[in-house]
C-alpha cells in the first residue's frame, strides 16, 4: 500500500527521519476557533502523532466563514468546537491520537499540557491567555509558534526558550492588536496564510530542523499587499518576569476567586467563577425554570433566555453572558441570576 506520507517523505528537508519525529511529536493546540481549527487539520494530516485540543467554546453560525472544521450542524447543535473538531479530525485521520479540554485555559492547565508536550500553537485571541501560554514556555523549556490576525493582516513569530526574547519582552514592539474580528471583520484567507505560516515553522522544530525557523516577527497584509519582518533579537529584557535572571512566572499563578472579562470579538462577556461556588447544570436549568426563561439543556451546557439576555453555563462553572460589552453589566447580570 502507497505510503500516506510519501510526498511529504520527498521534501528533503523533512524525508522518513523527519517523519518519524512528527509521528512522535505531541502537540497542544490552544484554540480551536479561525486559526486552532486550520492548525489542527494541517497537523493532523501531516503526520503529528499527537494532539491536545483547548478550547471553552461552541460553534455559531458566524464561525463557518472562516472556522474550516464545522459544519452547519455543528452550529445548529451549538456543538463544543472541541467535540466537532474531534469527530472531524478523526474522520480525516483515524490513528491520531487526540485529547480534547473544553475549559477555559488557566495556568494549572496549561502547566500540565507543557509538561507532557513538545511544542505549543497559539490559536487565542487575546494576550492575556498567551503571557499563560508563554510562561509556561519558559518554565518547562519547550517553544510556541505565535499568530494573530484581524482583517487582512496577520503577525506569526515561534518563541524558544532560551534562544529568543519571550513573549512578555516583546509586548512594547509586537504591532499593535486594537483590533479585533468584531470591529473591523477578518477574511479567510488571512487566517489560513497566518496559520500556514505556524504549521511550517511547526514542522520544522518537529521535524528537527530548528535552524530553519524565523529569527523575526513576520507581519503581513493581503488586501493592500505587503509584508515586512522586525528584528528582535536585541529587546530581550534581563529584568523579564518570564525570561529573566530571576523568573517568576507570573500568569501561571493559580485563580482564587471569580474572576469576569470581555470575550474578544463576542459581544459577550465570560464569567469565571470562584471555585469554592460552582453552579451544576441542574441548578442553572431550575434557576432558568424559576425565572420563567427559556431554558435549553445539552450534554455540555445549559442555554438560558432569561431577564433579557442569552447566558451559556458549562459544566465547569463558566458562564458565557450574550450582547453586552462591559464587565460591570456582566457582573450585575450574573448576581442577578445566581445571587
Amino acid at each position: 500500500m502507497e505510503d500516506r506520507y510519501s510526498r511529504q517523505r520527498l521534501f528533503k528537508p523533512i524525508g522518513t527521519t523527519g517523519q518519524e519525529n512528527l509521528s512522535k511529536a505531541r502537540v497542544a493546540v490552544i484554540g480551536c476557533g479561525a486559526l486552532g481549527s486550520a492548525i489542527a487539520e494541517t497537523l493532523t494530516r501531516a503526520g503529528v502523532g499527537e494532539i491536545h485540543l483547548v478550547d471553552r467554546d461552541y460553534v455559531e453560525l458566524s464561525n463557518l466563514q472562516r472556522q474550516q472544521l464545522f459544519t452547519e450542524e455543528d452550529a445548529k447543535g451549538m456543538t463544543p468546537k472541541v467535540v466537532a473538531a474531534e469527530k472531524r479530525l478523526k474522520a480525516i485521520r483515524s490513528d491520531v491520537r487526540l485529547m480534547t479540554y473544553m475549559e477555559h485555559l488557566d495556568g494549572r492547565l496549561m502547566e500540565k499540557l507543557a509538561g507532557v508536550c513538545t511544542l505549543i500553537m497559539d490559536a487565542t485571541d487575546n494576550f492575556e491567555t498567551r503571557l499563560v501560554i508563554n510562561d509556561a514556555s519558559a518554565k518547562y523549556r519547550i517553544p510556541w509558534i505565535y499568530g494573530a490576525c484581524v482583517g487582512s493582516t496577520g503577525v506569526v513569530f515561534p518563541f524558544v526558550p532560551g534562544e529568543t526574547p519571550c513573549f512578555r519582552c516583546l509586548l512594547p514592539v509586537l504591532p499593535a492588536v486594537n483590533q479585533t474580528c468584531d470591529t473591523v471583520g477578518i477574511i479567510p484567507p488571512a487566517v489560513q496564510v497566518t496559520a500556514a505560516l505556524q504549521c511550517t515553522e511547526a514542522l520544522k522544530w518537529l521535524s528537527g530542523n530548528p535552524d530553519a525557523l524565523r529569527k523575526k516577527v513576520h507581519h503581513f497584509d493581503l488586501w493592500d499587499p505587503n509584508q515586512h519582518d522586525i528584528g528582535v533579537s536585541r529587546i530581550k529584557n534581563p529584568e523579564c518576569a518570564t525570561c529573566g535572571k530571576e523568573p517568576v512566572f507570573p500568569a501561571l499563578g493559580a485563580r482564587s476567586q471569580g474572576s469576569y472579562a470581555v470575550l474578544c470579538g463576542r459581544d459577550a462577556v465570560q464569567v469565571l467563577p470562584d471555585p469554592s461556588r460552582l453552579i451544576s447544570l441542574a441548578d442553572a436549568e431550575k434557576i432558568g425554570q424559576q425565572a420563567n426563561g427559556a431554558v435549553k439543556r445539552t450534554p455540555f451546557f445549559v442555554e438560558l433566555n432569561v431577564h433579557g439576555k442569552r447566558a451559556v453555563l458549562f459544566k465547569d462553572g463558566r458562564l458565557l453572558i450574550h450582547g453586552i460589552r462591559n464587565v460591570a453589566e456582566g457582573r450585575r447580570f450574573y448576581h442577578q441570576l445566581f445571587g
